[in-house]
């Protein structure tokens, strides 16, 4: 016999898997190396850069859609490009790293931007991250708060 809070629960596991919400599966064999994001010159500004190495391990090609952070309300990929004389930067909406291949993240490149930040940074800080896979895996990274590049 089947009971009404039974009933209940397996209503709400339909309702989340007919929805294709995916659990995120972390994903070990991608890692971010030297992780670090710019001290913003002054501590009203709410946005900064993140750069580090990223190293695909897997045996296959992994493809980062997106990202995210506790500390800031908006994460993204971009570009930096020179054109001539003129530097544009572009949103990048993925990045694609087949099997052992690295992408370094640095200033005048790819990197990440962190954008509406929830409090002010502090040199030395820890900002965890998350690096959205393709697929509906995760990587987690950490990301040091430092004045400069070194």
């Amino acid at each position: 016999m089947i009971t009404k809070p039974c009933v209940g629960v397996l209503f709400a596991l339909c309702a989340v898997a007919a929805s294709g919400v995916a659990l995120a599966a972390p994903v070990e064999c991608l890692q971010l190396k030297d992780g670090w994001a710019r001290l913003p010159p002054s501590a009203a500004m709410k946005m900064t850069a993140g750069y580090g190495t990223i190293h695909n391990t897997c045996a296959t090609a992994v493809t980062i859609i997106g990202a995210r952070s506790a500390v800031f309300g908006d994460v993204s990929l971009h570009e930096t490009t020179l054109q001539g004389d003129v530097s544009r930067m572009q949103h990048l909406h993925h990045l694609l790293l087949p099997a052992g291949a690295t992408v370094e993240l640095k200033p005048g490149g790819k990197h990440l931007m962190l954008m509406q930040g929830k409090a002010a940074l502090k040199e030395g800080q820890a900002v965890p991250l998350v690096l959205q896979l393709e697929g509906g895996g995760e990587a987690a990274a950490t990301l040091q708060v430092r004045k400069a590049a070194r």
